[in-house]
């Protein structure tokens, strides 16, 4: 286990999100990204709560954005040093953002992530 201030790990989830391709970034729409100490249930890196942009309709209008959480202590408990924390993080925000595009994750699996 690694401590890493909220203050150092929310930069993380920030250059993690900096390394999302330009045409995919355009196209995320209503989502925010949250930094959460803890997560809901023990072992979740990260959580997406939301409607896909596969499962928009006409009906998506008015609708509180979809959040992406990353969880901060798990991260931190299953990584040795610093440079292990930024792998998990950007693998982490990737596989986030990739159910916000409707990718499940047996799809993410067959992809590597």
């Amino acid at each position: 286990m690694i401590e890493v201030s909220r203050e150092k790990f929310e930069q993380l989830v920030s250059e993690a999100l900096d390394t999302i391709p330009p045409e995919l970034a355009q196209v995320m729409e209503n989502v925010v990204i949250v930094v959460v100490d803890n997560p809901p249930e023990p072992g979740l890196l990260g959580l997406y709560t939301g409607i896909p942009l596969t499962e928009r309709g006409e009906w998506y209008s008015g609708v509180l954005p979809d959040r992406i959480e990353i969880y901060r202590n798990s991260i931190c408990e299953i990584c040795q040093n610093e440079d292990e924390v930024v792998d998990e993080v950007r693998i982490t925000v990737v596989h986030e953002i990739a159910h916000h595009f409707g990718i499940d994750d047996d799809r993410l699996h067959e992809l590597g992530w």
